[in-house]
C-alpha cells in the first residue's frame, strides 16, 4: 500500500512539472541537427533582429577600420612626403657645403701663391737692393715723371726704355700689402726675366706703355741675379 501511494506521489510530481512548461519553451529536434520551438523557431541561431544588430556592428567596424587605414595611409603619405623634402635639403646643405669648402681651397691657393710670389720677391729684393741701389737711372721725361703705378694689372704690356726701344713684356705683378703695386716681373726679349721695383717703373694709362729708367745692361745683370 505504501508503495502505492510513492507511485502516485511520484506520478502526480511528473505530471505538474510538465503543465508547469509553456508548450512554446519546448524544443523539437529537426532532420538538419537544428533544435526549433513549439512554433517553428530555431533556437540555435539568432532571430532576424539579432541578425540586423550584428550587421550593423560589423558595418560599423568595417567602417572605422576603414577610416583608421585611410588616417594611416594619410600619415604615412605625409611623412614619406617630409623625409624626402628633408634628404632633398639635406642633399643641398652637402652640396653647398663641398661648394665652399672648394671655393675656401681655391681661394687659399690662390693667396697661397700670392704670398710665394712676395715672398719670392722680397727675399730676390733684400739680397741685391743694394747692389740695385748704384745701378744708373735715366731721368724721367716730364710727362712721364708723374705716372706711377698704383694698383693697374699690366700683364702683357711691352717694356720700353727712356729712349723708346722696346727690351721685353710684363709677365707678372707683385703687390706690396697695400695692394699697391711693388714690382713686375719682365720677360726680356733675350728671353730672360727680371724683377723691376715699382719706382722705377712708369705706367702711361692711356697708351698702355710701360717704361723703365733703368738701362738695358742693368736690366739684363739684374736677370742673371738669383737667390
Amino acid at each position: 500500500m505504501k508503495s502505492f501511494y510513492l507511485a502516485a506521489a511520484s506520478g502526480f510530481a511528473l505530471c505538474a512539472l510538465l503543465s508547469a512548461t509553456p508548450v512554446s519553451a519546448q524544443t523539437y529536434p529537426t532532420p538538419r541537427g537544428d533544435r526549433v520551438d513549439a512554433n517553428g523557431m530555431p533556437t540555435t541561431h539568432s532571430t532576424p533582429a539579432e541578425q540586423a544588430q550584428t550587421a550593423d556592428i560589423n558595418n560599423q567596424v568595417a567602417a572605422n577600420n576603414d577610416a583608421a587605414d585611410a588616417q594611416a595611409n594619410s600619415a604615412n603619405a605625409q611623412y614619406q612626403q617630409q623625409q624626402q623634402n628633408y634628404e632633398s635639403q639635406k642633399q643641398q646643405y652637402q652640396q653647398q657645403l663641398d661648394q665652399n669648402a672648394s671655393d675656401q681651397q681655391r681661394y687659399q691657393g690662390q693667396q697661397q701663391r700670392y704670398q710665394n710670389r712676395a715672398a719670392m720677391y722680397e727675399a730676390l729684393r733684400s739680397r741685391y737692393a743694394a747692389e740695385r741701389a748704384a745701378y744708373h737711372r735715366g731721368i724721367w721725361p716730364e710727362r712721364y715723371s708723374r705716372w706711377v703705378l698704383l694698383r693697374e694689372d699690366p700683364v702683357g704690356e711691352r717694356v720700353q726704355l727712356i729712349s723708346g726701344a722696346r727690351v721685353g713684356t710684363v709677365i707678372d705683378v707683385a703687390h706690396a700689402p697695400n695692394g699697391n703695386v711693388a714690382a713686375l716681373l719682365v720677360r726680356l726679349d733675350s728671353d730672360k726675366v727680371v724683377w723691376i721695383d715699382s719706382a722705377d717703373i712708369r705706367y702711361n694709362r692711356a697708351d698702355g706703355i710701360v717704361m723703365t729708367n733703368l738701362d738695358r745692361g742693368d736690366l739684363h745683370h739684374m736677370a742673371d741675379e738669383r737667390l
